[in-house]
């Protein structure tokens, strides 16, 4: 009997993932930083455990908590997904409990991108964290490198997504422009609404559709009206999806230009679907998209970076990004190469 102990944000990211990974295993036990509604077949137990640091005391309980779920469970792998304070405080609890169990470490990109620059302290839990694990996945050859120069030891990471559901979708096509990452500064949401102000006055007949919400939603609406926008920019708030698909086989441009990403599922979504990425220029947005090929790279945030799109060939583009889904980035590539670092994991016991 294979079993899995998962631990991950209280996401659709995490939930996602244990639908990738499920059928491999017998049993897989999950532990969340809050409370959740998650129901699967393959689900044995799941645990909500509160990991943050901000109150010091707040260190031994988790870890006995995460203790005592070890003692429980004896899984024969543990996944961490993100490199984050549960991973911290659970491969504490491991050590301490004398248990050999195994533990892959993935991670996202601001993981290794961001953290370690907050200060020494989250530099530390970082390499701590590397240091301790056996086998390591990401969704890109920069994080590789940044998490081997983070690593006291030699590291083998396979490169692996959580991949996409390929869908059939007609792709009928209008004058739009699709946005759906968080509304949050980290995003720069703001910065596309500016753009497209100024794309506007050359593309009048064009729209933009503004989905998800986040602490900036209503600044951003408030910065539409003041450019006298609001009967070309849709809020949609969250989508499903179904709606969400639709909205990528409509758009014939898709924007979003984060200041630190790796290889958001969105791209993805986006490119198979025929939206023309429009992105930032990101070393780990370069491993999918080549400037004025198969999309456009920003550089400057504050120019009229949208139009540049309308010089590619949509259809051409269209074709290149879906042969590149097609090799890497669906959920069936990616579940074999989850499932390869878990095989050889269980092939050395």
């Amino acid at each position: 009997m294979k079993k899995l102990l998962l631990i991950g944000s209280n996401s659709i990211h995490t939930y996602n993932y244990f639908h990738l990974v499920e059928d491999y295993f017998d049993e897989i036990s999950l532990i969340t930083v809050r409370e959740n509604d998650f129901e699967a077949d393959k689900l044995k137990s799941k645990y909500a455990v509160y990991s943050s640091l901000k109150n010091p005391l707040n260190y031994f309980r988790a870890i006995k908590k995460y203790q005592t779920i070890l003692e429980k469970e004896r899984p024969d792998i543990i996944h961490i997904q993100q490199i984050s304070t549960y991973g911290l405080l659970l491969i504490k609890a491991l050590r301490k409990s004398k248990l050999s169990i195994p533990v892959v470490a993935t991670a996202w990109g601001s993981d290794v991108l961001l953290v370690p620059k907050k200060g020494c302290l989250y530099k530390k839990m970082v390499q701590y964290i590397l240091n301790q694990s056996d086998a390591f996945t990401a969704d890109g050859q920069v994080l590789v490198s940044e998490m081997q120069k983070l690593a006291s030891k030699k590291i083998e990471v396979a490169i692996a997504n959580f991949g996409i559901n390929v869908e059939e979708l007609p792709l009928q096509k209008e004058n739009m422009i699709y946005s759906n990452r968080l509304h949050k500064p980290l995003y720069r949401v703001d910065k596309i609404i500016m753009a497209f102000s100024k794309f506007l006055q050359q593309n009048p007949d064009w729209r933009l559709v503004v989905a998800a919400t986040g602490t900036e939603t209503e600044k951003l609406k408030q910065l539409c009206t003041t450019l006298n926008m609001e009967s070309n920019v849709e809020f949609t708030g969250w989508v499903d999806a179904k709606a969400n698909s639709e909205n990528y086989a409509k758009a014939k441009i898709w924007v979003s230009i984060p200041e630190s990403d790796a290889a958001s599922i969105s791209l993805l979504e986006a490119m198979y679907l025929g939206c023309i990425p429009i992105i930032s220029n990101l070393p780990t947005k370069k491993e999918w998209i080549q400037d004025e090929v198969n999309g456009i790279l920003v550089d400057n945030v504050d120019t009229d970076f949208i139009s540049q799109a309308l010089s590619l060939n949509a259809d051409a583009v269209s074709a290149i990004n879906r042969e590149i889904i097609v090799q890497k980035g669906t959920k069936e590539v990616n579940s074999k190469k989850f499932i390869e670092v878990y095989q050889k994991i269980l092939d050395k016991r």
